[in-house]
């Protein structure tokens, strides 16, 4: 079976959206119009960015059901994340936090959708 490759987010404007992960990320478009935009990280994986107003079918999810995740190599850098991303102004709906599986924060992008960095604990 073949791996995924792309994930796509529904977003209200591809073109602010694309220009949001493309400053936090540090990285610009592949591909940009009225209705998608797609970014690539150094894995491969690509981030589409659809219209939620023009996708087909129709979306049904809002922002906030699922996250895009970053792992970080320390728990130190988790807070440097966090700092950075208030400095940017990015909406934090979970300041850094000891969790189960590790220290993690959660912020959001314009359209809610949730964005969490996290250090796993050593096993």
């Amino acid at each position: 079976m073949p791996s995924p490759n792309l994930i796509i987010l529904y977003v209200d404007s591809p073109a602010a959206s694309a220009a949001f992960y493309a400053d936090l990320l540090g990285r610009e478009p592949l591909e940009s119009s009225s209705t998608f935009a797609m970014l690539a990280f150094d894995s491969g994986l690509g981030l589409g960015l659809w219209s939620r107003h023009t996708a087909a079918p129709a979306a049904q999810a809002a922002g906030g059901g699922g996250e895009l995740v970053f792992a970080v190599a320390t728990p130190e850098q988790v807070d440097e994340r966090h700092a950075e991303w208030r400095q940017r102004g990015l909406s934090i709906a979970q300041a850094p936090t000891d969790l189960d599986f590790g220290r993690s924060f959660v912020a959001l992008d314009p359209d809610g959708h949730r964005l969490r960095v996290y250090c796993p604990y050593p096993d």
